[in-house]
């Protein structure tokens, strides 16, 4: 691509996200559900009908796709490099929180800081304490670039956990992903993804309603002891 094209990409696709109404369907997008159009409607505080025209242009430009059930259709995150470009532009811009207006929007906002997921990995306070624990463990090097060790497979494997290989796809193994609230590494890739499917299936963690934020059961403080050595203090407001 000559860079005058280049240069034009870039800057229509930076324009979808230059609205707020897109850019909070985004961040709404990146709990990794499918939402219809008067949901995010609803969460963005617009109408149905200036939802519908801002969905159609977040799917022409590729950041969405849609699926149509019935009379419903469905919006989800293109795939997870696109989730990874937004919670990476997300903590670039600073995020800057919202002022606290009620007791429950501040449970909200500590709900998300704790654990939340992006798209389809854990972020938050405990994320980043996982990441942590499984680089003192060996678990993951950051050497020569973030990379599972031949420990750590084994470990998965003992979990239960299939060990992505790359294969044909261009999602990488393990990723770091810069979280916005702790501003520092959790784990993302096809790794991260795996553990927080795990951690879903055997009941470690919960979503808290029907937000992004999930919260650690307490069979997942047992395991997190067990397995990584790590104790995350929950909150009992959340």
């Amino acid at each position: 691509m000559e860079p005058e094209q280049g240069s034009t990409a870039l800057a229509s696709w930076a324009a979808l996200l230059a609205d707020r109404s897109r850019a909070a369907f985004c961040l709404a997008l990146l709990d990794g559900r499918a939402w219809t159009v008067g949901e995010l409607a609803r969460h963005a505080r617009v109408t149905v009908s200036t939802a519908s025209e801002h969905a159609d242009r977040l799917v022409a430009g590729g950041l969405l796709v849609q699926h149509r059930q019935g009379r419903h259709r469905y919006l989800q995150l293109t795939d997870p490099n696109i989730a990874a470009l937004i919670e990476a532009m997300t903590s670039a811009a600073g995020m800057p929180a919202p002022p606290v207006r009620s007791l429950s929007g501040a449970h909200r906002r500590r709900a998300l800081a704790y654990a939340r997921t992006c798209y389809d990995h854990l972020a938050g306070t405990v994320a980043v304490a996982v990441a942590d624990a499984m680089t003192a463990k060996e678990l993951i090097s950051w050497d020569y670039g973030l990379a599972l060790t031949t420990h750590g497979v084994s470990w998965l494997t003992e979990l239960g956990i299939t060990v992505p290989t790359v294969g044909g796809q261009r999602r990488p193994v393990l990723r770091a992903c810069l979280d916005w609230t702790e501003r520092r590494p959790h784990l993302a890739g096809m790794v991260g993804a795996a553990l927080c499917r795990h951690a879903f299936t055997v009941g470690w963690i919960t979503r808290v309603g029907t937000s992004r934020a999930v919260k650690l059961t307490t069979a997942g403080h047992h395991a997190f002891q067990q397995h990584l050595e790590i104790h995350v203090a929950d909150d009992d407001r959340l």
